[in-house]
């Protein structure tokens, strides 16, 4: 009976045994903001961004993930293609801290308990929440500061690629683009109401950001069941 107990227990962690490996790391790169001031390219990253990164491997295929990112965000007219942009001439540069949640799939089976190098493109989306502070324009054009922050939610899509590098070290590399259920983080829609007339813009299309960069992670855990008996 002890042996037959132990067999199914062993049989259980099997099939969960990829559920036991972790990740803990660094994002490094840079971040650019498509919204009503600056550039409108999607990936031109303008200011640097760094964070941290913990997932929780459930499988081969995908993981839970958590990031905190921090970064510097510049909007700049002059940066921008659109003529009349460039004649308005306005600019911010704000700063950004992001929390995010949610799950990443690989393309291929990425099995971190079987020897060798691997390499997989990826995909990871969830729900982001992003501190920013708020500000405005002024008919000259000046930025002026509300002396306060809001919280601005959204979804990321992000695309990657990686691979591990070592037995325990994988590198990878992704673009991110978040789009926010906001229209604030730029300042062309003061957080006060007694401010709206200053809005300006499309007020039918939110701020989306992006980041850019490469990430660093150190795997760690192990099966728990090696049914040695």
């Amino acid at each position: 009976m002890r042996y037959l107990i132990l067999f199914l227990l062993c049989v259980f962690f099997q099939q969960t045994s990829h559920s036991q490996i972790y990740e803990v790391g660094v994002f490094a790169g840079g971040s650019n903001f498509i919204g009503d001031v600056g550039s409108t390219s999607y990936i031109a990253p303008n200011a640097p961004s760094f964070g941290l990164l913990l997932k929780w491997n459930r499988s081969p295929r995908h993981s839970w993930r958590v990031s905190i990112l921090y970064s510097d965000l510049v909007g700049d007219d002059s940066k921008s293609d659109d003529p009349r942009r460039i004649e308005r001439g306005y600019k911010f540069d704000s700063n950004l801290l992001e929390i995010s949640a949610g799950m990443e799939f690989t393309f291929f089976d990425f099995d971190l308990h079987t020897s060798g190098i691997k390499f997989t493109p990826y995909i990871f989306s969830g729900i982001t929440t992003a501190k920013h502070p708020n500000y405005y324009f002024t008919p000259a054009g000046e930025l002026e500061s509300e002396n306060n922050d809001s919280w601005a939610f959204g979804i990321p899509m992000v695309l990657g690629v990686k691979s591990n590098i070592t037995n325990h070290l994988i590198l990878g590399f992704e673009v991110g683009a978040r789009y926010t259920f906001s229209d604030e983080i730029d300042g062309s829609v003061p957080d006060n109401p007694d401010l709206a007339n200053l809005s300006f813009g499309n007020i039918n299309s939110n701020d989306w950001y992006v980041f850019t960069g490469f990430t660093l992670t150190y795997t760690f855990g192990q099966r728990p069941c090696y049914c040695n008996f």
